[in-house]
Formats: C-alpha cells, structure tokens, sequence
C-alpha cells in the first residue's frame, strides 16, 4: 500500500507541475484581460472538471480491480504490479506525441466568456489523467479506502497545484523551461509507474 500511495502522490504532483493543465487558462485570461480573480475561479471549476473524469474512470477501474481479485491470486502482487510497469513503458514510449490538454484557439477567439468556461470545462473534462488510473486498478483489489485515499489525494494535489502556478505565473514570479519539462512529463511519468511496479511486487 506504501508504494502505491508514494507513486500516486508522485504522479498527482507532476500532474499539478506540468502547464498544460493550466497555462491554457492563463493565456486565455491574460488574453480576454481576466482579473486574478476570474482566472483563479475558472481554473478551479475547470481543473474540478478535469479530476472529476478521471476519478469517474479510476471507479469503474477499481471495480473491475476487485472482481479481478476475486479469480486471480495475488492480482496485486503479480498482475498490478505488471500493469504499472506496462503503463509506465507506454508513456516513455509515447512522451514524444503525448499532450494531455488541447484548445482550438480559432474557435475560441468566437467565444464570449461564458462560452470559453463552457469550452474549457468540456476539454478539461474529456481529457482525464490517464496516467493516475494504473493505481486506481490496483487499489480497486486493496480495498475501498485506499481508492478513497488515492482519489483524495490526486484531487486535492492536482486542484490546489493549478491554482497555486496560476496566481504565481500571473503576477510575473515565474520564469521556468515549461517546454523542457512538458517533454519529459512522459519519462518521468514513466519512471514512477515502473518503480511502483516493482517496489509493490517485492514489497506488497
């Protein structure tokens, strides 16, 4: 259980780091001359959008993780533990075309403010964490209080991250490689899954 709630408090942390999850709510407030305010109100409604899809899809993953359990012995020992280690070589592999938050500017600029948030709040929606969902399978075969601890706290942590880079990176205190480090979201993403993986095999 150790190890699973060390990778998920890892990956949840990268998720809240990494800008594509809220530098397009920046542009488009600094863009449509936001206040703080605004800007801090709409990335908490579209970031609540964004967990809330992928917490909905890590409960229907823990289900299927507790039927699992059910047939197969030591699915957590053996079979999760060979998930996580797969899903973190499929990101290393794909940390080159992986983008996790897509806008169309064009239709934007169309868009009163109501229909920015609208538009925001949908993408954010339809673009969950994938990354996060290995660990709600496996916590599925643990118990429902580990999947409730997980959730909690990749909501928690991802929510309270974006509004914490957006009102820095709004008032000018930021000045970081955002590219740099968007492009190796996918190895480092990758890395911690792998070393869940094998931590939960040995130490489980």
């Amino acid at each position: 259980m150790t190890s699973l709630l060390i990778g998920s408090f890892l990956i949840s942390l990268l998720h809240a780091i990494i800008p594509n999850h809220w530098l397009p709510v920046l542009a488009i407030g600094r863009k449509e001359g936001w206040s703080l305010a605004e800007t801090t109100r709409i990335t908490f409604i579209s970031g609540l959008a964004h967990v809330l899809s992928t917490v909905v899809i890590g409960l229907l993953l823990a289900l299927i993780g507790n039927q699992l359990a059910g047939y197969i012995e030591d699915f957590s020992r053996i079979i999760g533990s060979a998930i996580l280690i797969l899903m973190g070589l499929y990101f290393i592999r794909q940390h080159y075309t992986h983008h996790h938050f897509h806008v169309n500017e064009k239709q934007l600029n169309t868009k009163s403010k109501k229909g920015l948030l609208i538009s925001l709040v949908i993408a954010m929606f339809l673009s969950p964490c994938m990354e996060i969902e290995a660990y709600f399978l496996v916590a599925g075969n643990n118990g429902w209080h580990q999947f409730i601890i997980i959730a909690l706290l990749y909501s928690t942590i991802s929510i309270s991250g974006m509004l914490i880079w957006v009102r820095v990176a709004y008032k000018g205190m930021l000045r970081l490689n955002w590219h740099k480090l968007e492009h190796n979201a996918g190895i480092i993403t990758g890395g911690i899954l792998i070393a869940t993986g094998i931590l939960s095999f040995f130490i489980h």
